[in-house]
């Protein structure tokens, strides 16, 4: 049997398989001339034709009564996970390059991190060397996944096909800085990350109230629809906008809507039930490693120093988080069994008599 812990860091890791390939749809449909605000509508409208049947059948018996207070925490999931994430990107993404933009994606585990310590979802003990080894962990992960999108360094694979030469001018395309605001941009990428990291945070604290996963997943997309739908009506003006030009855009809509939108999204609020919003949040800078593996075999690119440098800084990231994690665990477990003791001694001695009688 697999246990409990395996089942999280595996799903952790698939959920970054996911993400890296999403990078990899995205740049197809971008390069289609895709609508960047009519994209999430339709790939968020997907997700939810899989999520509500799925939650509406596997979650009719357990799942908690909803209210009006739910319906509000919903719609703010909606709105930070869904809206300001997604809109925060497609603008900053629109005024700076995907380079930029994936090393911005890279302090969510630290804003995440931040976040949790300061809301009490996360324990912060620096006179310890688990909690030393936490912080440690996050500042590697992100380093690391800095260095890979910033820091090139000497070439470690250098294929020469011509689909090489194609991606190079391709990928030209998007590093072409003229007309850009590359400060409103960064703004705007930094306003996605705390987006994304308050979104990781706001699931726990929804899930504290409302235990049916896949139905939060599924009102979340519900909300994203109807908010980011409205958007899209007064800003895309273009009809045309809202056609299918291309069988590729189809299926980068399907794969975005399907897999991350829908089945990452299912993942996502499991593990952060399972593990808190740190630790679903320190895979993340994975992701970048994949993307650069990917990019290197599928498009022939070429694979740099600085992304064996990355990869190296990224394992070791995730391992101290991972281990300071368990020896917080272990280290709070004799303190809590104390405490269990104590609190059976004291209701035990209140239920007592003073003076024992014995029937004769």
């Amino acid at each position: 049997m697999v246990s409990e812990r395996a089942k999280l860091h595996t799903a952790l890791t698939f959920l970054q398989f996911c993400h890296a390939g999403n990078h990899i749809f995205l740049r197809i449909a971008l390069n289609t001339g895709v609508s960047k605000l009519v994209f999430p509508v339709y790939r968020n409208i997907t997700a939810f034709i899989l999520l509500a049947p799925l939650a509406y059948f596997t979650e009719r018996k357990d799942r908690p009564p909803i209210n009006s207070y739910c319906l509000l925490q919903f719609f703010l999931l909606g709105l930070v996970g869904i809206t300001m994430k997604e809109g925060f990107y497609l603008v900053g993404l629109d005024n700076t390059s995907p380079t930029f933009a994936s090393a911005m994606q890279n302090s969510v585990p630290a804003l995440t991190f931040l976040m949790a310590v300061i809301l009490r979802y996360e324990s912060l003990r620096l006179n310890r060397l688990n909690g030393i080894a936490k912080v440690l962990g996050v500042l590697a992960s992100v380093g690391g996944a800095s260095i890979i999108t910033l820091y090139k360094g000497p070439t470690i694979y250098a294929p020469e096909s011509p689909l090489a030469v194609h991606q190079g001018q391709f990928l030209s395309l998007f590093e072409d800085f003229n007309g850009k605001n590359m400060s409103l941009g960064g703004i705007f990428l930094f306003g996605h990350c705390l987006s994304w990291s308050g979104w990781i945070v706001m699931q726990a604290f929804v899930l504290k109230n409302y235990s049916a996963q896949l139905t939060v997943s599924a009102f979340t997309c519900l909300f994203g629809i109807v908010q980011f739908g409205t958007i899209a009506a007064f800003f895309e003006k273009d009809p045309k906008a809202w056609q299918l030009n291309s069988i590729d855009e189809a299926y980068s809509i399907l794969y975005s809507g399907v897999v991350i939108s829908g089945v990452a999204a299912a993942i996502q609020i499991w593990t952060i039930s399972k593990g808190g919003p740190v630790l679903a949040s320190i895979y993340l800078p994975l992701q970048t490693l994949l993307v650069a593996l990917i990019a290197s075999i599928v498009f022939d690119e070429e694979f740099f120093l600085g992304g064996i440098i990355g990869a190296i800084l990224i394992i070791t990231g995730l391992y101290l988080v991972v281990w300071g994690r368990s020896q917080e665990t272990k280290s709070d477990e004799p303190e809590n069994r104390v405490d269990r003791v104590e609190e059976k001694i004291d209701s035990s001695s209140l239920i007592q008599p003073l003076i024992s009688v014995h029937n004769s």
